[in-house]
């Protein structure tokens, strides 16, 4: 009888991150649906974007009063769940506190965990003031709604759980300490934890409860979290670092030319180069490529990483300056319709193949999810890219959308065709005789 609680533990480990697996394996799957891109170019920048933007936390202090909050989840997040691996090995083994062998290294650590957990605690609640009491502006955009509103609530309140279990199960676990307890060895530092004992009932029965209880919600806690990732924006727990790792080097308003055309004008610049030479049998084997994206399986896997990444804090939004001005354009909205509609499209593969839905399709497609006035609202500006912590790039994306409309569906605005065809006729942007368009410099 005394092995059941240790079998059940093994069952919920084993169940837990069975789950878990099967998610990362399912999002790895859904990141591969995109074209291939090559970002293995300079290293050495690539791991300082990621030590620096992803460990480091660096964009996250352009706004201090957010930043520092977040950073003291953050490291708190990380710091505490090392206690995760000693809470593992006791519910294995039936241990308690099976690394108190370290004496006053033990101490140290497990009081940092427990001034780290308030400190969660208390930012985690300053969060919530600032969502729902406050009110910021960015939280409550119109894409903020149901789902998303509720998955960011969901994790405020699973955090102050966790840690407030982890602190009621020290504080019984201290008193039973003080009382002599069989199997609770004396061990650990309580800054935190030994004031809220002084609450709790004085009865060893009912604290042994209380602690077993704290205890045994606390790692279920841990374990439902972990496979809620999948579900949440809070995924860039894990793919922040790979995020920026693989981030764009390129200076930000430099656009990568399609291959296609980049080869096509070089061949009419050519001076030596035969107009009317029969392309080489290679070139006719080829299926012509594609111009921009109508889909998530034209985007890079890397764009797909990006909309798996964004933790919907609506920096980028916040900074737009289409959006500030009233126009339908979110570059937060853009991350999640793409993410929507990988989600969806996994689905479909779920039950067929990826073969069957690259030949088949569906009725559905980015420009169905995404809205031609999104689309054509963007500026270009940069600002988004800029303002992410994480280094997401939703102008990318709205990019490939217009490369697409214009170069496949002719279907760009009519002012955009004006301009074109004012530049082809006149040699500038508005409807001027090319003699006459120099004619400015002489005004004063």
């Amino acid at each position: 009888m005394s092995y059941i609680p240790n079998i059940l533990f093994a069952i919920l480990l084993f169940v837990g991150i069975g789950f878990f697996a099967r998610n990362v394996k399912k999002i790895i799957r859904n990141i591969n649906l995109g074209r291939d891109i090559d970002r293995s170019d300079n290293p050495s920048e690539r791991w300082k974007n990621m030590i620096n933007i992803a460990l480091g936390q660096s964009k996250m202090t352009s706004r201090p009063v957010s930043g520092i909050l977040h950073i003291i989840v953050y490291v708190g997040f990380i710091i505490i769940n090392i206690e995760v691996l000693e809470i593992i090995i006791d519910g294995l083994f039936g241990t308690h506190r099976v690394f108190s062998f370290a004496g006053g290294l033990y101490n140290f650590l497990i009081g940092s965990f427990e001034i780290l957990a308030f400190l969660v605690l208390i930012s985690v609640i300053i969060f919530w003031i600032r969502r729902m009491i406050l009110r910021i502006p960015r939280f409550w955009n119109k894409e903020m709604t149901a789902w998303p509103k509720n998955d960011a609530l969901n994790i405020l309140y699973f955090e102050m759980v966790l840690m407030s279990l982890f602190l009621i199960m020290n504080a019984a676990d201290y008193s039973l300490q003080q009382m002599g307890a069989i199997h609770y060895v004396q061990a650990g530092s309580f800054p935190i934890s030994s004031y809220i004992a002084n609450w709790l009932p004085q009865n060893e029965m009912t604290l042994f409860y209380i602690e077993r209880s704290a205890w045994w919600i606390h790692i279920i806690g841990i374990f439902i979290f972990l496979n809620y990732l999948y579900y949440s924006k809070h995924l860039h727990i894990l793919l922040a670092f790979p995020n920026t790792f693989y981030a764009n080097l390129n200076p930000q308003g430099k656009i990568d030319n399609l291959q296609s055309v980049t080869d096509e004008v070089k061949m009419m610049l050519d001076p030596d180069a035969d107009p009317y030479a029969a392309p080489a049998e290679t070139d006719l084997e080829e299926a012509p490529e594609k111009f921009g994206t109508s889909d998530i399986t034209d985007l890079s896997w890397v764009q797909l990483m990006n909309a798996y990444t964004c933790t919907e804090c609506g920096r980028c939004t916040s900074v737009c300056p289409a959006n500030q001005t009233g126009k339908a354009l979110s570059p937060r909205a853009i991350m999640m319709k793409t993410r929507d509609r990988i989600e969806e499209v996994g689905k479909i593969i779920d039950n067929s193949s990826i073969e069957e839905f690259k030949e088949k399709g569906d009725e559905k497609s980015l420009l169905t999810t995404i809205t031609n006035e999104e689309i054509w609202a963007c500026t270009s500006c940069n600002a988004c890219v800029t303002e992410c912590p994480i280094n997401i790039d939703p102008l990318s994306i709205i990019l490939d959308l217009r490369r697409y409309l214009v170069m496949e569906q002719s279907s760009a605005p009519q002012e955009l065709n004006m301009m074109m065809t004012n530049i082809e006729n006149n040699g500038a942007p508005w409807q001027y005789n090319q003699m006459d368009r120099l004619n400015w410099k002489d005004e004063e």
